[in-house]
């Protein structure tokens, strides 16, 4: 299975090698909805090798310079529990949306094994009706080892399909987690999906996903299930009323559908439209896409920080030589990550 794996990636590798263009020629076909060089780009911003790294830093800036990245998108973060239903949810949206003449991207976290490293990638079968729409875009992302499951390079690829003229697009995490703070913080719009049922599950859902969520949904609201969905939706309704406001101004609505059957879509998608005129009225749409700027440009800082450390090769002999005796109880943790630590040249002054 790992010989498999390597055949893969070198697969991959090999076929972007040939496959590279200019950023000016990446950007050019990005412009004009070519889909192979779109696919290609967002493989450049997921790859993590330098050359690539290079390349997709260089497209990125080369489309935002040409202002071809618009701003009246709409960025739209899905998460739920396991079995909530989200890719039959996002296709049955996405669907609607189509119907309406607008493109839809939809970039779907798929979880990574930690064992093998491996994802299944499997949204295009999942969505199989949405995927064969002329106007939306599908595009399935491991996890890797990023914050709570959400692709590490997700923000640069939602400014290329923006760019790519798609108007709509809508982020599906792996679950309930950490992830949701790193969605949160580059879409517009959280909605939370949930199951016909309240009580013990609404104690089993963390408070601080609920403040984030502008829309709670309860799907699956179909067939002896009704009755149960609208009974949680009251229970949903009560507890959002015991919230902070929020910073948008906008009250938390909850509804509930079924997106097996295609029910409550139309009214979920109307709810929608009136928190982005609401946003947009009060300028928080704009204010909070500059604080989530603000806020990606020190991740991207500490994230390189670390990539640098950890690769460093003063660093990683240290690691070696270190952990084994952490391991074996003859250095504390603390100890050994101080020297680890002065291995790395660039150390910042304490006193600062």
């Amino acid at each position: 299975m790992d010989r498999n794996r390597t055949l893969v990636r070198t697969f991959r590798h090999t076929t972007m090698a040939k496959a590279l263009n200019t950023a000016e020629e990446y950007a050019k076909g990005i412009r004009e909805g070519n889909r192979v060089l779109l696919g290609q780009a967002i493989t450049l911003v997921e790859s993590a090798r330098p050359e690539h790294q290079q390349l997709a830093n260089q497209l990125i800036g080369l489309l935002l310079s040409e202002g071809a990245v618009p701003s009246q998108t709409l960025r739209i973060g899905i998460t739920g529990a396991p079995g909530v239903g989200k890719s039959t949810f996002i296709e049955a949206l996405g669907n609607y949306l189509t119907s309406l003449g607008k493109r839809v991207a939809v970039l779907a976290i798929d979880p990574s094994s930690q064992i093998s490293k491996g994802s299944i990638l499997g949204d295009k079968t999942r969505m199989e009706q949405l995927a064969a729409s002329d106007l939306a875009f599908i595009r399935p992302s491991p996890a890797g080892n990023s914050l709570g499951g959400v692709a590490r390079k997700t923000r640069e690829t939602i400014l290329l399909v923006e760019a790519a003229g798609y108007e709509i697009v809508l982020i599906e995490t792996v679950g309930v987690g950490q992830s949701e703070t790193a969605v949160h913080s580059m879409t517009d719009l959280f909605l939370l999906l949930l199951l016909p049922g309240a009580g013990d599950e609404l104690q089993g859902i963390k408070r601080g996903i609920v403040e984030m969520a502008d829309i709670l949904c309860v799907n699956k609201a179909e067939g002896d299930r009704v009755q149960l969905a609208k009974q949680a939706s009251v229970y949903y309704s009560n507890a959002t009323h015991l919230l902070p406001p929020a910073q948008s101004g906008w009250a938390p609505q909850v509804l509930r559908c079924s997106a097996q059957e295609g029910t409550g879509i139309k009214e979920l998608w109307e709810t929608m439209e009136k928190f982005r005129a609401h946003v947009q009225d009060n300028n928080f749409f704009a204010e909070n896409r500059r604080q989530q700027a603000a806020w990606w440009f020190q991740e991207s800082i500490r994230d390189s920080l670390l990539s640098a450390f950890f690769q460093h090769p003063e660093v990683r002999q240290q690691l070696q030589y270190l952990e084994p005796l952490v391991l074996q109880g003859k250095i504390s943790p603390f100890a050994a990550a101080e020297q680890v630590l002065g291995a790395f040249p660039v150390r910042l002054n304490k006193e600062d």
